[in-house]
């Protein structure tokens, strides 16, 4: 393939991926393509981002032949326009399909409603591909006719056939149906009944067409707006009912309210803004309107392009859902992707290619990094959604260092309009109004805000469709004697006693004093510990090895120990007994050596005295719970309710309980935790995410969502009614967010605790509310100027601050070999001399006699990521130990290939030194990227 030829893909990208359903065509490219390759394209969704993908496979491409290839298969496929174009570099024909394209997603609702697509199909022979007619007639067989013209209007919009808008106007002539050719534009219709695009688009309100019930809480984001648009346009679409908060499946369809076009006006004039409104008004669409005012009013001759981010996948994924809905038949392309599913695509050529990104923030700060995305001057906007995050070593901060350092070292480099949304700044650890707004002009400073907005003129009416809980606190009484922690404290004290005669000590080895059983402070005090057992030195090695190991053993046991008691003080002691015992089976199900056998046989000797507190070891907070959720669901069967809890263990707890209680199983709970390995519970994938999400949302079966910190931003649930925090208080930001969730009228929040100080922390939260309202307040009558002068202080002393750590916070990179050892055992893991790095964030070892010191287990979540596939799970190979060092798959072709984590290892040094990182890019040795020479001596190939 010539150079040429390289380049005119590249140039017409956007209409190939525009065209072409790699579906259709994959198959015809084996011979190029690997079967891994084509499944990979096979199984994204939608063809544009599929094409995307299949283009960008293409163009790396080196073998002889491909391109006359790949040519031939769009010939031979169907896709004769677009054969032809590349055959003759010219675009032309197809470029000129544009315009029509455009017309059509203009009056797409009005075509849907109003034709019956088995007369249409028949008379598109010549201009759809076989396998599209197939597929229409399927859909309006499966699904009806509003479906197959769905499918057919979709089929057109990617045809490459230059015929397709005078058959189009023909089918429309004779067919009867006038009122749709009158908006037809197209050089076949007579010229009295011409609408050109540039004027629908001018006499069309970036707002129009949606029309919403007029009952109050059935309207919760918009006007209820009345359908006018010029030249009768909106005369002939079809009223809309929209639920609230969502988006139509046409372009231009809401209108703003008062109050949300008060909050995007500083937008809208070009300046860099942090929206700050009440959780349930907005924001998001608020968002959508001033992304569509930004690429509308670019300056001559330059294009836009918005990045939208936000923290958490189950946002982003909700978020991608409305900006591709909103922007579905626009102009506009909208891309999206995840951790989950950016490793598959070409992030670099998707954000080239798109004019609205949705993404979260760590994929684009991994594109800076690699050199994928060369600058944020690529983008004209950034939108932070929750921007309130934009602190330490956050994402979003990460991503504002950069262009602060653009701002501050490249004058003249054009910087993108920053866009700010949250519901609360926050005030840190503000005791005075002048702390406060201290804390909020820095929050300002590392997104280079200079306007805050806030409702002030149409407050009446963001009171009008802004429901805000009624908040009550309910503190039950704690247990008195509680029989169940007396014994497991007893156990406790046992086990620390036997560790300290291996190991006198143990209690000195971590700086972390003063805790007590089933607390998060005896939790850091074990993980302290660990750490400091992984880098103890002693003279004899293998009593080294002896005591270390032993020592995991132990804390281990007393991690799980303090689990139980935290969760008896929350559940049922039968919910705490129930996780110990699960423990002890799975313990029993491994190694199951000498000490563990010894802690498995005291508990047995306790297990009946366990068992008879368990049957009777009320707990009144779940008292307390059970009578709110009676009387809420008494007064209003249909009540939803979120349920808040700090623990996944909780989550699991709280859902037994539910399920198992008589007055209590109609709620059917769904769950929502999140996607990380936390010590040995294992997040839910996306996939379970969403269903958990679309089940609460839309099915009349579950009543009631159990949730950890995952739920309390940004996820949308008109319906929510009923909050309940159970034993979950966080600073004040996190109370306005999860306060927020209840958006429904007449919403009450709960907070359900046992202990005093917990209640006092919420009661302060409210009053830190009030600061943070007045700091603003306060801050937005400031001086323009000023202000701006002020957050250009600040940005020059904290890159200085910055600028002062890079010279002494990276470790330099010493040559020579180190050993890695067990963390836990302190077995001989591997020579440094021999992991090899790939795609910067991997590695792996190259030894052969590696893959003799750990055993494989099935991977519970096998899945491919950057063309690696893991397969397998892989242990410490010495009895008794076993410990996690990561996982085995293929990779190029090539199997057997380890991934080891680092935070499982000690690194002992040349001089018998040992330390311990729990981050790669903490390591202090160099290390060598993977190479083509490595993989066939090091590993064999897949069968």
């Amino acid at each position: 393939m010539s150079q040429e030829e390289k380049e005119t893909l590249k140039r017409f990208s956007n209409y190939i991926t525009g065209i072409l359903i790699p579906n259709y065509v994959i198959d015809y490219m084996a011979t190029w393509l690997s079967a891994d390759t084509i499944e990979q394209i096979k199984e994204l969704k939608g063809p544009t981002q599929a094409a995307t993908v299949f283009l960008d496979k293409l163009l790396q491409l080196e073998e002889r032949g491909w391109y006359r290839g790949f040519l031939d298969v769009l010939n031979t496929t169907g896709y004769t326009g677009l054969g032809e174009a590349l055959t003759k570099s010219d675009f032309g024909q197809i470029e000129a399909l544009e315009e029509p394209k455009r017309l059509l997603q203009t009056i797409r609702n009005t075509v849907k409603s109003n034709i019956n697509p088995s007369e249409f199909v028949p008379l598109f022979d010549n201009c759809l591909l076989t396998r599209e007619i197939e597929e229409i007639k399927q859909e309006i067989t499966n699904k009806g006719d509003t479906a197959g013209t769905e499918k057919l209007i979709d089929s057109l919009l990617r045809s490459d056939k230059q015929q397709w808008p005078k058959v189009f106007t023909l089918a429309l002539e004779d067919l009867g149906h006038s009122t749709i050719l009158e908006l037809w534009a197209n050089k076949e219709c007579s010229s009295a009944h011409k609408i050109c695009a540039e004027n629908v688009e001018e006499d069309t309100s970036v707002f129009s067409i949606i029309q919403y019930s007029q009952v109050p809480e059935e309207e919760n984001l918009f006007h209820s707006a009345p359908a006018v648009q010029s030249n009768q346009v909106a005369n002939d679409v079809p009223k809309i009912n929209t639920p609230p908060g969502s988006v139509s499946q046409s372009d231009s369809t809401m209108k703003l309210r008062n109050y949300q076009e008060e909050l995007a006006k500083p937008a809208y004039a070009g300046k860099n803004t942090m929206i700050c409104a009440p959780t349930g008004s907005g924001k998001t669409l608020v968002s959508i309107a001033i992304c569509k005012h930004h690429l509308e009013n670019m300056p001559n001759g330059k294009k836009g392009k918005v990045v939208f981010m936000t923290t958490k996948v189950p946002v982003y994924e909700q978020q991608l859902d409305v900006f591709c809905r909103y922007f579905a038949h626009s102009r506009y392309k909208v891309e999206g992707f995840s951790g989950e599913t950016a490793e598959n695509l070409p992030v670099g050529l998707v954000v080239e290619n798109s004019d609205i990104i949705i993404l979260t923030p760590q994929i684009l700060v991994n594109c800076l990094e690699s050199g994928t995305v060369p600058s944020l001057s690529v983008f004209s906007m950034m939108i932070f959604d929750e921007c309130h995050n934009t602190i330490g070593n956050h994402p979003y901060n990460v991503l504002m260092f950069s262009y602060l350092d653009l701002k501050l070292n490249m004058p003249g480099e054009a910087l993108p309009q920053i866009i700010g949304l949250t519901a609360s700044v926050g005030t840190g650890k503000a005791k005075t109004l002048e702390e406060a707004k201290m804390y909020v002009t820095r929050l300002c400073a590392s997104l280079n805000i200079g306007v805050i907005s806030t409702v002030n003129e149409h407050k009446e009416e963001l009171d009008k469709f802004v429901n805000q809980p009624k908040k009550f606190v309910k503190i039950a009484e704690p247990r008195e004697n509680d029989a169940f922690t007396a014994i497991m404290s007893e156990i406790m004290k046992e086990t620390e006693k036997m560790a300290k005669d291996l190991f006198p000590e143990l209690c000195s080895m971590s700086n972390i004093q003063n805790w007590s059983y089933g607390t998060q402070k005896y939790e850091q005090w074990i993980i302290d510990t660990q750490k400091k057992c992984r880098v103890l030195q002693m003279d004899d090695k293998n009593e080294e090895m002896r005591i270390c190991s032993a020592l995991f053993t132990y804390t281990e046991h007393l991690r799980k120990y303090n689990d139980s008691i935290m969760i008896n003080e929350d559940a049922r002691t039968k919910d705490a007994l129930d996780y110990l015992e699960n423990f002890f089976n799975n313990m029993k199900n491994g190694s199951f050596n000498d000490i563990e056998q010894k802690l498995y046989n005291k508990f047995q000797e306790k297990l009946p005295e366990l068992l008879e507190v368990s049957n009777n070891n009320i707990n009144k907070k779940l008292e307390e719970l059970q009578f709110i959720l009676e009387e809420s669901y008494h007064e209003n069967p249909e009540t939803r309710s979120l349920l808040f809890v700090k623990t996944r263990a909780l989550v699991s707890a709280l859902k037994t309980w539910i399920e198992e209680n008589p007055v209590l199983q109609f709620l059917k709970p769904e769950i929502l935790i999140g996607r990380s390995k936390r010590n040995e519970s294992i997040g839910m994938t996306l996939t379970s995410q969403k269903g958990a999400l679309e089940a609460f949302k839309n099915s009349g079966d579950s009543k009631l969502l159990i949730a950890t910190s995952v739920a309390d931003e940004g996820i949308d649930i008109q319906a929510c009614n009923l909050v309940l925090l159970y034993e979950y208080v966080g600073n004040v930001t996190k109370m306005i967010q999860v306060r927020g969730r209840g958006r429904a009228k007449d919403s009450n929040c709960f907070l359900v605790t046992s202990k005093r100080e917990e209640a006092i922390k919420e009661k302060n939260n409210l009053l830190r509310e009030t600061l943070m309202n007045d700091a603003v307040t306060q801050m937005q009558k400031e001086e323009p100027g000023t202000f701006l002068s002020k957050i250009l202080k600040i940005q020059k002393e904290e890159k200085q601050m910055r600028d002062m750590k890079k010279l002494f916070e990276k470790p330099k990179e010493t040559e020579g070999n180190r050993k890695l050892l067990c963390g836990k055992c302190k077995t001989f893991a591997c020579n440094t001399d021999d992991i090899r790095v790939i795609k910067v964030s991997h590695h792996t070892v190259i030894d052969k006699t590696f893959k003799d010191r750990y055993i494989t287990k099935n991977h519970p979540k096998p899945r491919t990521f950057q063309g690696y596939k893991k397969i397998y799970k892989i242990f410490c190979k010495k009895p008794g130990c076993n410990a996690d060092w990561g996982v085995s798959g293929t990779y190029q072709c090539f199997q057997d290939i380890p991934l080891i984590k680092i935070e499982e290892f000690v690194i002992e040094n040349p001089d018998g030194t040992q330390d311990y990182k729990n981050r790669w890019v903490d390591v202090h040795f160099t290390m060598t990227e993977l190479s083509t020479e490595d993989l066939p001596l090091s590993f064999s190939t897949c069968n």
